[in-house]
């Protein structure tokens, strides 16, 4: 979050950046800083590549995120029950967990592994 401003007229620059960024993804360095001299405010070319960065970052983790589910859903079929191979660490974590849910819970799952052990 961002920093509070410690005077009264102070804005805050990232969060104008964020905002211009926002209504105009295609900006160029020169142009940001360009248009937020017209407002008054005085930045480095570091503060708008910080915060496209980071904008650009949360749509990759998002779209990081959609992929890895549907990757999952793939890997499951219908019943919930797993091909024979898959190379997926977090398909196998939740392939046990589901698993673990259709036989009452991670302690008997664990149980009949034990006895299965021996």
């Amino acid at each position: 979050m961002a920093r509070k401003s410690s005077k009264p007229g102070e804005v805050n620059k990232s969060a104008v950046m964020r905002d211009l960024l926002q209504q105009n993804p295609g900006i160029s360095v020169s142009d940001a800083l360009a248009a937020l001299a017209k407002r008054g405010i005085k930045a480095h070319p570091t503060m708008y590549y910080f915060n496209k960065g980071k904008l650009q970052g949360k749509k990759a983790r998002r779209k990081q995120a959609h992929r890895m589910v549907a990757n999952v859903a793939a890997t499951m079929s219908s019943n919930g029950a797993a091909p024979a191979k898959t190379s997926d660490v977090v398909a196998t974590i939740l392939k046990v967990k589901h698993l673990a849910a259709e036989v009452g819970g991670l302690k008997k799952l664990k149980s009949l592994v034990e006895a299965l052990g021996e």
